[in-house]
């Protein structure tokens, strides 16, 4: 599900479980949002995914809003880099931030 800054702030007590900031192959990131246990995508006004130069830029635009934890996720394309067979790798995953940190 696709989710604009605007209807973020118009939902009341909104709480986000986790903040994934997703690196693009270290060029661009896109916010992926987990509220009340479903997924969901930060996207502009005309439903594309929002995308951002920084990991910083995306905590500051939604530093007002209440987020439990924050992850930097690197989706790993090693395998393909090398020629292996494809195989199903976790990203990896940083923890930026969290209230219980």
């Amino acid at each position: 599900m696709r989710l604009t800054l605007e209807e973020l702030r118009q939902m009341p007590d909104l709480t986000i479980g986790l903040l994934e900031i997703i690196s693009l192959e270290g060029q661009q990131y896109m916010a992926r949002m987990v509220i009340n246990n479903k997924y969901h995508l930060l996207s502009d006004a005309k439903g594309k995914t929002q995308l951002f130069r920084s990991s910083w830029e995306i905590q500051d635009t939604l530093a007002a809003f209440n987020v439990v934890s924050t992850e930097v996720v690197h989706p790993s394309a090693y395998h393909e880099m090398i020629g292996m067979q494809p195989a199903d790798l976790e990203p990896m995953r940083i923890r930026v931030q969290g209230r219980d940190s």
